[in-house]
C-alpha cells in the first residue's frame, strides 16, 4: 500500500501542471492571478483563442510544427534504420571506432553545436527555412543505436543470409526482409523523434526569423513580455499544442516500452 501511495502521489504531481494548464486556458489573466486561483474550468476559452490568433499567426505556427516534426520523423526512420542495419549486419573496417563515435556524440551537451550549426546553416543560405530544422536532425545517434540493438537481437542473421542466397541485392534485403520486421523499433523511434522535434525550442530560436515560420514553442514564447503577457491566451495555445502529443502518447505508451526493451538483451 505504501508503494501504491507513493506512486499515486507522484502521478498527481506529474498530472497537476497539465490540469492547471487546461484550466487556465479557460480563464482570463485577472482570474488566473486571483487568490485563490481557479481550480475548475471557466468560460473564456473562445476569447483566449481569439486573442491568441490576434497576437501571433498561431495556425501557421502549428502547421510549421506539424510539417517539421513529420519530415524529421520520416527521415530518422529511414536513415537510422539504414545506419543501424549497417552496424548490425555488416563487418567493415573501423566499424567499432565509428560506432563508438556515434555513441560518443550522444554524450555531448546539445548547446555545444549551437554556434557551429548556425554558421553552417547561414553559409548554406538556409536561415528562416524549414529544412534548417529537419535536415540537421535527419539521423540521430540515439536512433542508430536503437536500430542496431534491435536488429542485432530480434532479426536472425540466417534470415538475411538466406535472402542473399536467393539472389536479393543488399537494398532489397533491407527493404523486403529487414524493414518490415522493425515495427516495434520504428514505432518507438518515431514517437521519440516526433515529440522531440515538436518540443524543440533552441533550433527554431537560432535559425528562424519570420513569425510565420516559428514553430509552436517559439511562437508561444514570443507572446511573453514583462508587463503585457496574456496568460490565458498563452495557456490556450499551450493546451492546443500539447493535446495531440498527450493523445498519441496515451495510445502508444505500451509500444514505447516494448520497443525500448526489445534490444536490451544484446551487449
Amino acid at each position: 500500500m505504501v508503494a501504491y501511495a507513493i506512486v499515486g502521489a507522484g502521478a498527481v504531481l506529474l498530472i497537476a501542471p497539465f490540469y492547471f494548464m487546461f484550466v487556465f486556458a479557460t480563464h482570463g489573466r485577472n482570474e488566473i492571478f486571483s487568490s485563490p486561483p481557479p481550480l475548475w474550468f471557466g468560460a473564456a476559452l473562445w476569447s483566449n483563442l481569439q486573442l491568441l490568433v490576434e497576437r501571433i499567426p498561431f495556425w501557421s505556427n502549428l502547421w510549421m510544427s506539424v510539417y517539421v516534426a513529420t519530415i524529421t520523423t520520416a527521415l530518422n526512420l529511414v536513415l537510422c534504420s539504414l545506419g543501424g542495419y549497417a552496424f548490425a549486419a555488416y563487418d567493415f573496417r573501423f566499424k567499432k571506432p565509428l560506432f563508438a563515435l556515434v555513441l560518443g556524440s550522444m554524450m555531448l551537451p546539445s548547446f555545444l553545436n549551437m554556434i557551429p550549426s548556425f554558421m553552417v546553416i547561414n553559409a548554406l543560405g538556409w536561415l528562416d527555412q524549414p529544412k534548417a530544422l529537419y535536415i540537421p536532425g535527419a539521423a540521430g545517434a540515439l536512433g542508430i543505436f536503437m536500430m542496431r540493438q534491435y536488429i542485432g537481437s530480434a532479426i536472425p542473421r540466417e534470415l538475411i543470409d538466406a535472402a542473399r542466397m536467393d539472389g536479393c541485392g543488399e537494398l532489397r534485403v533491407f527493404r523486403s526482409v529487414v524493414f518490415p520486421l522493425l515495427g516495434p523499433a520504428l514505432g518507438t523511434l518515431g514517437l521519440i523523434t516526433f515529440i522531440s522535434s515538436w518540443n524543440n525550442f533552441i533550433g527554431p530560436l537560432i535559425v528562424m526569423r519570420s513569425a510565420e515560420n516559428f514553430t509552436v514553442p517559439l511562437a508561444l514564447r514570443s507572446m511573453q513580455s514583462p508587463n503585457n503577457t496574456e496568460w490565458g491566451a498563452l495557456m490556450a495555445g499551450s493546451a492546443v499544442a500539447v493535446l495531440p502529443l498527450l493523445i498519441v502518447f496515451v495510445f502508444s505508451a505500451r509500444r514505447l516500452v516494448a520497443g525500448l526493451t526489445a534490444g536490451a538483451v544484446r551487449g
